[in-house]
């Protein structure tokens, strides 16, 4: 069996449909709007894309011709998909159920498909070891993961109940094709594999109410006054925060904090519009680390003028964008570095 790297779009826009409708589509515009499951192997779908773009670098069209082999030809059922989540800190991983599919009465980007039955959608990122990380981090939209023994330490963890059963070895690379003209090394997003490895030592330094005081720190750089509750019951109050030098000015804000390993679930929401009702705070922020069951977020269009919510992305983010104006000693806690590097488009 194989294990797929298969991706949902250059922003993640397709990831809902993919999860909600148990498939992963070939998204790839005009080159997919004809049926391709009757092309019988490589040379052909190499022909195909070659049509399609005749004037693109040969390079270019081995390395899309190779995905898209991967996609129609390759992928076998019974072998595992790997699809990392852009918008949350989760990765999905489901086995695929039947061969390539074309539906020509469907939008170009969705005819092509394979049926999937998701076994876990929302496994945390800093569930897996930084060598699958690197690997899952491939821009490629579609390629095989095989270095480091990846399959099968992917199918250890789900006996595992997600996590890692086994020490990792320390070599890491991705291979990223079908043939010797798609390239065997994909290049990889390095912007993700940072933020893991920030995710990572957040999640070593502010486990528990370290994580409040994290959120304290980016609060107060952000020009807050900040009441932190000290550690233990906190009834739904974490941090109370508000605008001016006594932090008497608005907004106020009341600030529930999670830092466990399962999603937030509604019970926690609704217990924070509770505190904020009880210290009469204008708004109220919540902030969970391995982020939030659906029926959190089917409450943000109703709470849309009073709450907002923060995953581990958002908090990152936060954090990065607020790095320069931190107390010292969080900095001295979470020494990171600015650094610039070409920016790599996707597929």
């Amino acid at each position: 069996m194989s294990l797929w790297l298969v991706r949902a779009g250059s922003y993640g826009e397709h990831e809902s449909k993919f999860i909600d409708e148990n498939r992963v589509y070939l998204t790839w515009g005009e080159l997919t709007a004809n049926d391709m499951t009757s092309i019988p192997d490589y040379e052909g779908i190499k022909q195909r894309v070659l049509q399609t773009y005749p004037g693109e670098l040969p390079r270019k069209l081995g390395n899309w011709s190779g995905q898209i082999w991967a996609f129609v030809l390759a992928m076998k059922v019974g072998d595992w998909v790997v699809l990392p989540n852009k918008n949350k800190p989760t990765i999905a991983i489901g086995e695929i159920k039947s061969p390539c599919k074309f539906d020509p009465a469907a939008a170009d980007d969705y005819r092509h498909y394979r049926e999937i039955s998701w076994l876990n959608t929302e496994i945390p990122r800093t569930a897996f070891d930084q060598d699958l990380l690197y690997s899952f981090g491939a821009f490629l939209t579609v390629c095989e993961i095989k270095r480091n023994n990846a399959e099968q330490r992917v199918r250890s963890m789900a006996l595992n109940l997600w996590q890692t059963p086994m020490p990792a070895p320390t070599q890491v690379s991705v291979n990223g094709s079908a043939t010797d003209e798609a390239p065997q090394e994909s290049l990889v997003d390095l912007e993700q594999l940072a933020r893991d490895s920030i995710a990572k030592l957040i999640i070593q330094k502010f486990k528990g109410h370290g994580m409040a005081r994290l959120v304290d720190a980016i609060l107060k750089a952000q020009g807050f006054t900040t009441y932190l509750s000290p550690e233990g019951p906190d009834k739904g109050v974490d941090i109370l925060a508000a605008g001016g030098p006594f932090g008497f000015d608005s907004p106020r804000l009341c600030v529930q904090v999670k830092s466990g390993d399962t999603p937030a679930d509604r019970p926690e929401f609704t217990q924070l519009i509770g505190a904020m009702q009880s210290v009469n705070a204008d708004q109220g922020l919540f902030v969970s680390w391995s982020d939030f069951k659906q029926t959190v977020y089917k409450e943000v269009p109703v709470q849309f003028f009073k709450v907002r919510l923060w995953n581990q992305n958002d908090l990152i983010e936060q954090l990065l964008d607020n790095y320069d104006k931190l107390d010292q000693d969080v900095r001295a806690e979470l020494p990171l570095k600015r650094i610039w590097t070409i920016a790599i488009p996707d597929r």
